[in-house]
């Protein structure tokens, strides 16, 4: 008896035409450890390991066609991760959580898309060369990113700084010109 095989698919390099024919769909977990880019942005220790994973699903679907005769590939990446940011407040860590939900449609090169870019509202890849849709996971994560983390209340009492010292008013130093006109006033003999 012959069993029927199972496509593995590699999100690294996805033939996305393929995945979406098949209506496909994938799940995993990444270690945020291997998104190098996003872990610059995280409030991590010098020394210690990048704690946490990035859930995330694929899945494809051919849609009827905008333009020509073959049915557009679409593909639908959603993803979910918390991550420490720095506070921008006290600028201790805060949890973050991050949310992805994307819809993709393909189309056959760079060219295509760079050309359909301005006129359409959805996100276009290219076919080829196949994309790594863990780069585009990365990417969406790292635009989800709050612009200014900040605690809705931070842990410990923000200190605004050492209010300035009351300096008392300095002495009051002559006009260096008043001595000019006193001695102008008074004759040669120092009489007025």
């Amino acid at each position: 008896m012959n069993k029927p095989t199972r496509t593995v698919w590699n999100p690294a390099r996805l033939d996305a035409a393929a995945f979406a024919q098949a209506d496909a769909s994938l799940e995993g977990q990444t270690a945020l450890a291997e998104l190098e880019r996003l872990v610059e942005d995280l409030h991590l220790p010098d020394d210690g390991p990048v704690p946490g994973q990035v859930a995330w699903a694929l899945r494809g679907e051919m849609r009827a066609p905008r333009t020509g005769q073959q049915p557009d590939v679409w593909l639908h990446l959603q993803a979910s991760v918390t991550v420490p940011l720095t506070c921008q407040r006290c600028l201790g860590p805060v949890d973050a959580s991050l949310e992805v939900d994307r819809w993709f449609r393909f189309v056959a090169d760079e060219a295509t898309a760079e050309a359909q870019d301005d006129d359409c509202e959805e996100d276009l890849l290219a076919l080829e060369p196949r994309p790594d849709m863990l780069a585009v996971l990365e990417d969406e994560l790292l635009m989800s990113l709050p612009l200014v983390p900040l605690h809705d209340t931070c842990p410990e009492p923000v200190p605004l700084g050492d209010p300035a010292p009351i300096v008392e008013a300095a002495p009051e130093r002559p006009h260096p010109f008043a001595q000019l006109a006193r001695l102008r006033g008074k004759g040669p003999d120092g009489a007025s």
